[in-house]
């Protein structure tokens, strides 16, 4: 067990009074836990499983306003998401940046109508838009951002225009357009770096992964892996942040009785990632975003070398882990082949799928597409109030903790004495204007290969020297393998500072090993090692850790065996 950890549980065990216990560590939870231990309040923060593991690892990497929510006349949602949007462009730069993002459109006048009817409260299932529908909602969007405006203005371009930038798209398309959003490139991390921040801005609050918040008769237990031990915590109030699993949180912390109506409804998003290097050199730097044949909103844009591929929206009845299906799978190729119909596109360019269910606002509408994605606070009135974060999307999640804080604050009685607003995260302090430029600090200061510094800046931020001066003179600073720029030097750095207990940890959200498709059998062995002997496990855990990885991988993200077996084959042949 890690020092912070046991010092964490040894400070549990003298005081279990905290003002808040904030139950959920994925985006919503942290970002909660994050804005309530900055007001000064002693919070306790519990995942059961690891940091932004559940729904928060499986978002679309996209941080957007909605144009889509203009359809569905949900201004205020639009203004906050570009709000948000804007803010993390400043507060998390090595991490969130600006996407261009192209729409393909095929007629001028196709969905106009269909647009006015949703506005006034259409819940079933929309038309395909064309030039006039698209041209009204980008002037909104340009509307609603035009002070302060951080991104350009959107384009219109004719069907040779378009043709010029992207030759291999398909050719029914008459006209194109081309906005500004933010794409995020490890959600994961971001979260993590949250949770690392307040670590050090508040240390009177304590968060906790691989824990569990029990209540046992009128009394609510902490239960830790890693410890035999119930420890006895007194929340004034309880956020309950559980994502899908609200309403199974609300009947297991409040008196057992189910809530008297659901809070969530829940929709599955499946992602796929694309090595085709034809696939990624069409889409020219830009995400194309487009209808499918059934008017489904899909996405394509380069993601870490790769290209991101999705999604499916498909309702849920009941919370539980999730994979992309090979229908889904399908679907999703399928999609990709009507935009770019000349470009061979095969389920062997998969190298890592994910899925996750949206827990958003119960909802009676037909078409998953007209579910609101905008955040409610819905309040259990149970000893002691449950706060039920309900909804919301990776962009407003800042607000979202914002908000809960104000509700916390006013039940407890306090003022608030901080802002998140404007507030770095993580790497994204003192982080220069020109994120190249601190690629070449880190080569200019410490004797590293130029990929190496684009890799830390990118992954750290200014963080990266943090990493550097650990790993510069160690000795485990070697690479992971003949083709990673990663060394063990900086897994160790991981493994010790960030909350790391599994190999999953560090394979699926501390690194981009899995997401990129480089994790391969001798990598991932070389990370047992590591680990190993790092975390003091015997060779029965290192089996343990090293089969449940492997059957993770092909169970939820379609990394068989073969493939990462194939991966080392393909890399020899490489060396």
């Amino acid at each position: 067990m890690s020092t912070f950890r046991e010092d964490a549980l040894r400070r549990i065990r003298q005081d279990g009074d905290f003002d808040v216990v904030v139950v959920g560590g994925g985006i919503n939870g942290i970002a909660a836990y994050r804005d309530l231990a900055l007001q000064g309040l002693r919070v306790l923060l519990i995942e059961r499983d690891d940091f932004a593991s559940g729904c928060s690892a499986a978002p679309s990497r996209m941080i957007h306003g909605g144009l889509r929510y203009l359809e569905n006349g949900e201004f205020n949602l639009v203004r906050e998401s570009l709000a948000e949007r804007d803010a993390l462009l400043r507060l998390a730069p090595h991490m969130v940046q600006p996407l261009p993002t192209t729409i393909p459109i095929h007629s001028i006048f196709s969905g106009f109508f269909n647009a006015a009817a949703t506005f006034f409260g259409s819940v079933g299932k929309p038309s395909s838009r064309g030039a006039l529908a698209i041209k009204a909602g980008l002037s909104l969007y340009d509307f609603v951002t035009r002070k302060n405006r951080l991104l350009p203005r959107h384009q219109f371009r004719n069907a040779r225009s378009t043709r010029a930038l992207w030759p291999a798209l398909t050719s029914q398309v008459r006209y194109s357009a081309t906005y500004y959003d933010a794409w995020i490139s490890q959600p994961e991390r971001l979260a993590l770096e949250l949770v690392l921040d307040t670590r050090s801005d508040a240390p009177q609050a304590i968060a906790l992964n691989y824990a569990k918040l029990l209540r046992i008769g009128d009394s609510y237990q902490l239960s830790a892996e890693g410890s035999n031990e119930l420890i006895v915590v007194r929340p004034r109030m309880i956020v309950n942040a559980t994502g899908a699993w609200i309403d199974q949180t609300i009947t297991a912390l409040s008196d057992g009785a189910a809530p008297a109506e659901k809070t969530v409804t829940g929709t599955k998003g499946s992602h796929l990632i694309l090595a085709n290097d034809a696939l990624y050199q069409a889409l020219n730097g830009h995400m194309i975003f487009f209808e499918n044949t059934d008017n489904r909103v899909c996405i394509l844009f380069p993601y870490l070398g790769r290209v991101l591929a999705g999604s499916t929206d498909i309702k849920v009845d009941k919370p539980g882990r999730t994979r992309c299906e090979p229908e889904e799978r399908d679907y999703i190729l399928a999609a990709t082949r009507t935009v770019f119909p000349d470009l061979a596109i095969a389920a062997s360019d998969i190298v890592f799928s994910f899925s996750g269910i949206r827990p958003l606002p119960r909802s009676d509408a037909e078409f998953t597409g007209k579910i609101s994605r905008s955040h409610v606070i819905h309040r259990v009135e149970s000893d002691p109030p449950q706060l039920c974060m309900v909804g919301g999307k990776w962009t407003t999640f800042r607000a979202f903790g914002e908000q809960v804080t104000d509700e916390v604050l006013a039940f407890l009685g306090r003022p608030r004495i901080a802002t998140t607003a404007d507030r770095p995260i993580g790497g994204g302090r003192n982080y220069p204007a020109d994120g190249e430029r601190l690629s070449a600090l880190l080569s200019r200061e410490f004797p590293i290969s130029k990929a190496r510094a684009d890799h830390l800046a990118s992954t750290y931020g200014s963080r990266a020297f943090d990493v550097m001066a650990f790993c510069d003179g160690h000795p485990d600073d070697v690479p992971l393998s003949s083709t990673s720029v990663m060394t063990l030097a900086e897994i160790l750095w991981l493994i010790q500072g960030e909350d790391v207990h599994h190999l999953a940890d560090i394979v699926l959200r501390r690194t981009s090993l899995a997401i990129t498709g480089q994790i391969d059998l001798e990598i991932l062995d070389t990370l047992l090692t590591v680990m190993a002997r790092e975390l003091a496990w015997s060779g029965e855990q290192m089996l343990a850790e090293r089969r449940q990885l492997i059957d993770e991988l092909g169970t939820y993200y379609g990394v068989s065996v073969a493939m990462l077996q194939d991966r080392c084959k393909e890399k020899d042949k490489a060396s």
